[in-house]
């Protein structure tokens, strides 16, 4: 009399199994977050870059008005809708852009932060005759 053995299959996952799963995950995430970053980084550049503009705008419009630039970054709140824009880039609102004045020039640009990495912000630079 032959006994036949029944052979039960274990349920579940081998170790070596798991181990080729987590090594495909490393390599896609070794290929995908450096460009993510750089991506998320871009992204917050050109937000700030953006808003700097919406600042110099507003501070040109000003200056038609009022005949001289203003580089007290609060006054220009109403003009933007009620807040300074955030600048994703420095994380801050009144110390997020700058507005320099030379003579009858005026400069706005963002602070460049250490949200984005190493980058150069633009820089917006406006004039005005005083006519």
């Amino acid at each position: 009399m032959t006994r036949m053995r029944s052979r039960r299959r274990a349920k579940g996952f081998t170790l070596v199994e798991v181990l080729v799963v987590v090594l495909i995950i490393e390599v896609l995430a070794a290929f995908a977050l450096p460009t993510y970053i750089s991506e998320v980084y871009s992204s917050r550049m050109g937000i700030a870059n953006a808003n700097a503009r919406a600042i110099a705008t507003a501070a040109q419009g000003k200056a038609i008005t009022i005949g001289s630039y203003d580089t007290t970054l609060t006054d220009y709140s109403t003009d933007l809708g009620g807040a300074i824009p955030l600048n994703p880039c420095s994380g801050t609102t009144s110390t997020g852009y700058t507005i320099t004045t030379t003579g009858s020039q005026a400069k706005v640009s963002a602070v460049s932060g250490t949200n984005c990495g190493t980058w150069t912000p633009m820089t917006f630079t406006l004039g005005y005759s005083g006519e």
